[in-house]
């Protein structure tokens, strides 16, 4: 708020227009504003209050809280990189598929295979079985036909013979298929069990795998408990450094005009001094207006 604004807001109040809410909000958010530019200014100016006696405490606390800083940074990357260690070896005993386990997909692979091609030849049995059955079906009518509606004429006993010599074949030929079925279905049952003594042997395979992982698993556990450690660690030193900036930074830009060796710490953030020397103003203004002052 400037000092123009201020005064038409001071004339608006003396006719009963008060918006006390509203000030106290601007406040607020100047406040806010206020203390980021503080933090902002002292990370960018600590290095060079060391000769400023009212800062001495907070500059060697912040001297001490970087090389904290700079140490739990160091362990932080490098329980990152056993972390990815463990990760990777992890990875390699439980991707890696050892020569016996290779051998024993290749063999799963094989059986599929043969399985397959068997249920296309059972298949085929059952389609060639039920054309018979179709044909048979069609001849035993045939037969009834011939027996029963010969009528005047006496019926044709080669042409009856010769039907019921094909519905003998049909017949024949119906169980040869029948038995060539369950054969084929013995094969395939047998072909199942194989499958399955496979797929139990696999399954040991990576039971063994996963023991053999089990310290990698273990280093997984202690380095994600490690790096949650040192992140709130980093976290708190972090929260404690940004309270100090913001104390040198609230002291060089309150001093910088009184304070030479402030003015000098605070030269190359001269614009963002006279910011925050306009936004106290503006909150006090604002304080003012809501009747708080």
């Amino acid at each position: 708020m400037t000092s123009t604004r201020y005064f038409v807001a001071r004339v608006a109040q003396a006719f009963g227009y008060v918006r006390r809410a509203q000030r106290m909000g601007d406040a607020a958010s100047e406040m806010h504003l206020l203390r980021e530019a503080e933090a902002y200014l002292g990370q960018a100016v600590w290095e060079k209050v060391e000769n400023i006696e009212q800062l001495s405490v907070e500059y060697w606390n912040l001297r001490k809280l970087v090389r904290d800083m700079d140490d739990v940074r160091e362990r932080l990357a490098a329980a990152q990189r056993k972390l990815d260690l463990a990760h990777e070896e992890r990875a390699n005993v439980l991707n890696n598929l050892p020569e016996a386990s290779q051998d024993l997909l290749d063999r799963r692979v094989a059986l599929l295979t043969e399985l397959e091609a068997l249920a296309q030849k059972r298949d085929g049995i059952v389609g060639a079985a039920r054309e018979v059955r179709r044909a048979y079906v069609g001849l035993k009518m045939k037969l009834e036909v011939l027996t029963t509606e010969a009528g005047a004429q006496p019926p044709d006993e080669k042409e009856i013979t010769a039907v019921k010599q094909r519905l003998q074949e049909l017949k024949t030929r119906f169980a040869e298929l029948k038995q060539e079925r369950i054969d084929v279905g013995h094969k395939i049952g047998e072909g199942d069990r194989k499958v399955d003594e496979v797929d139990v042997l696999l399954k040991e395979e990576k039971r063994q795998r996963r023991v053999l992982a089990a310290e990698a698993f273990e280093a997984i556990g202690e380095g994600n408990k490690e790096i949650s450690v040192l992140r709130a660690e980093s976290g708190l030193l972090e929260t404690r450094m940004r309270q100090l900036y913001a104390e040198i930074g609230r002291y060089v830009s309150r001093h910088s005009h009184q304070n030479p060796a402030c003015a000098a710490a605070a030269a190359s953030h001269r614009g963002l001094v006279d910011v925050m020397r306009a936004l106290r103003r503006s909150v006090a203004l604002n304080h003012r207006l809501a009747g708080n002052s």
